[in-house]
């Protein structure tokens, strides 16, 4: 099993969505963050006055899939999610070493 994390611009979640569903991911994590790599910030205008945003807003997924699949999943986000300019995102993969559903007590890929 795999755990991946992708971070990606908040306008892309849902491209990233739908991807993930034609490829049979049933289930996902949304979060709001904010973080900063290359692009470092960027600066915006409020009431006539310019401010500097350090951190900009992304979106965090975590998805937990069979080790089988996880290629076809990260090809997906990366594809949904690309727009060819700086700050489109980061895809994170990682081994999952277990897995518990909560209602039936279910153990392992059964459980995902």
């Amino acid at each position: 099993m795999k755990y991946i994390i992708a971070v990606i611009q908040p306008h892309q979640l849902e491209a990233v969505r739908e991807a993930l569903a034609g490829i049979g991911v049933q289930g996902l994590t949304v979060s709001e963050v904010r973080g900063f790599g290359r692009q470092k910030g960027h600066t915006e205008i409020y009431r006539g006055a310019e401010y500097t945003m350090q951190y900009v807003p992304k979106v965090k997924l975590e998805i937990a899939v069979d080790a089988a699949i996880a290629d076809a999943v990260v090809e997906a986000i990366g594809n949904a999610a690309r727009t060819g300019h700086i700050g489109d995102g980061k895809v994170f993969v990682l081994d999952l070493e277990g897995v518990m559903r909560v209602r039936t007590g279910e153990m392992g890929a059964a459980a995902l």
